[in-house]
């Protein structure tokens, strides 16, 4: 059992790590994320002081930010006042009344979802690809293979080891959390038993007097669990490995069953249904929020746009997107009026990317702004896939109407990139806030969360922001403003995500700054005013 408890800490600590930044001295203000460093200590990004000294007594223009995300609640009490209504549709009639090839699309569409229901988990695309592969080569040698197919069976080989090597980790992972809660529980009982009547409480339990090592080791893991919610978290773990199993690395389930598309009909444009919420709204609703998040109804919390409309588009199930669907969300964006696309998720692998890159090419075209979150897995994007990303396959020209997103710290100096950030001196643009946002999940509640994922919407919010106030300006202008204004740390040294390594901030994105929005509308009014002098010459 010592060797289990041990194991545990570090199966902790590892879990933690993942989700979060290690527990620091103070925590942060709820709304750090619109707070300015110099007044309010927090490396937010002067959204307040925005407000309060540039924008008082200022009208601003309802902006369309799109979110591409797993759903929305579009009845959120801090939200229902901010979802986009596309007033050309009669709700509930059954008729595509704007004959745009959607019925019913009220507050947006759902890409992943058919008559009969809605997707919540899907495979990896890594998997789906391996399941392609195996199709063609399961049960075949080399001796077997044509000329023309080598590459692809070599490929087959390499996804065949990677993928038996991911299933006994997820297999493995889950006994161990399973002996993990065994443990827990065991624990629980045997102090309570010595407890007897008296509370189970982190003071009664460091009372009690000291026993030999396993009973140490027993009241330990019982004040953890009751100062950190403990069991919830290990039954999440399993709960985790679970879908990873059954659904993820699954090669016999196929969701595009509950679609109905042809999903071998890459051109397809017209499927799913009008579920904005689906089966699992907690990552969209939480995105949304800090977006769009109503600023004047002392609830929950304030998002950043005041005028920002979010039009929900599902495409996002628990595991990986696909391209299709990706695509497609775009294209009905740029269509029906968004000018800003939030994205935030991403992958690995992108079996479709031509896909994705005409409708990139669309959006740019037709002036759209998108942000994407860089991914959270401390690598560097410079050598590391996360799709999609801003580089025409075939053009290898970078999209200009395209931000990256890294996230950062609620702390300046070392921590200030977080822990979990990809990052990259050429492929991503610059960071934002995103560890401990507190925003909107289903059922009028608030929770923090932590990832690039939070770290995009506060773009797509600032960039809504000052296309609010300053509508003339084009996404190309709000992406130059939003690059170029950033509060500067370039020379801060801080530890580089997932190592111990440090350089200079500048290192890790093409700026080397932390997104500001009080830097970036005094920028947006001269821009306004040199568009304006332009026009007046």
């Amino acid at each position: 059992m010592n060797k289990l408890f041990s194991r545990f800490l570090i199966v902790g600590l590892i879990s933690l790590a993942f989700t979060t930044v290690i527990a620091q001295e103070t925590e942060p203000s709820i709304h750090w994320m619109n707070l300015d460093k110099n007044i309010d200590r927090y490396p937010g990004i002067s959204v307040e002081r925005a407000y309060e000294g540039l924008l008082q007594g200022k009208e601003g223009k309802a902006v369309v930010v799109a979110v591409i995300d797993s759903g929305v609640d579009v009845e959120h009490e801090d939200l229902k006042e901010s979802i986009w209504v596309n007033k050309d549709e009669i709700p509930d009639n059954g008729i595509d009344d704007d004959e745009n090839g959607y019925v019913d699309d009220v507050h947006g569409w759902n890409f992943i979802g058919g008559k009969d229901g809605d997707v919540e988990f899907d495979n990896l695309e890594f998997t789906r690809i391996y399941i392609s592969l195996n199709e063609r080569f399961k049960g075949k040698t080399r001796d077997d293979i044509q000329s023309d197919e080598k590459e692809d069976f070599a490929q087959y080989l390499s996804f065949k080891t990677q993928y038996e090597q991911r299933v006994k980790s997820a297999e493995d992972s889950k006994t161990e959390y399973q002996n993990i809660l065994l443990f827990y529980d065991m624990s629980v009982k045997a102090v309570k038993e010595v407890l007897g009547k008296q509370e189970f409480s982190v003071e009664n339990i460091a009372a009690l007097p000291e026993g030999d090592e396993r009973f140490e080791a027993m009241k330990e893991l019982s004040v953890l669990g009751l100062e950190n919610n403990l069991k919830n978290d290990l039954k999440e773990g399993l709960k985790h490995f679970d879908e990873q199993l059954d659904y993820m690395y699954n090669l016999d389930f196929d969701s595009r069953t509950i679609v109905g598309d042809n999903y071998e009909d890459k051109s397809e444009r017209y499927y799913g249904n009008n579920h904005y919420e689906g089966p699992s709204a907690d990552h969209g609703t939480h995105v949304a929020g800090i977006i769009a998040g109503n600023r004047n109804n002392d609830l929950g919390m304030m998002g950043i746009a005041d005028h920002a409309q979010i039009m929900v588009l599902r495409a996002v199930p628990n595991g990986d997107e696909r391209d299709k669907d990706v695509a497609n969300a775009i294209r009905y964006a740029v269509d029906n009026g968004a000018k800003v696309i939030n994205m935030s998720f991403g992958k690995s692998y992108s079996p479709d990317k031509s896909l994705v890159d005409e409708a990139v090419a669309y959006a740019e075209e037709k002036g759209v702004l998108m942000v994407h979150a860089a991914g959270n897995s401390s690598k560097n994007t410079d050598v590391s896939n996360n799709f999609p990303n801003p580089i025409n396959e075939e053009t290898r020209e970078a999209c200009t109407t395209w931000i990256e997103v890294g996230a950062s710290n609620w702390t300046t100096g070392a921590e200030l990139p977080a822990s979990f950030s990809n990052y990259g001196r050429r492929s991503v643009d610059v960071f934002a806030p995103g560890v401990d946002i507190y925003s909107t999940v289903p059922n009028d509640e608030y929770e923090e969360n932590s990832g690039t994922s939070m770290a995009a919407p506060v773009v797509s919010g600032l960039a809504a922001l000052i296309m609010s106030y300053y509508p003339e300006l084009s996404a190309k202008d709000v992406k130059e403003i939003i690059v170029n204004s950033y509060a500067d740390y370039r020379k801060e040294k801080v530890i580089v995500p997932g190592g111990k390594k440090k350089k200079r901030f500048k290192k890790l994105s093409k700026t080397g700054g932390v997104v500001n929005a009080y830097n970036a509308l005094r920028m947006a009014k001269d821009y306004q005013a040199s568009t304006d002098a332009k026009k007046g010459g």
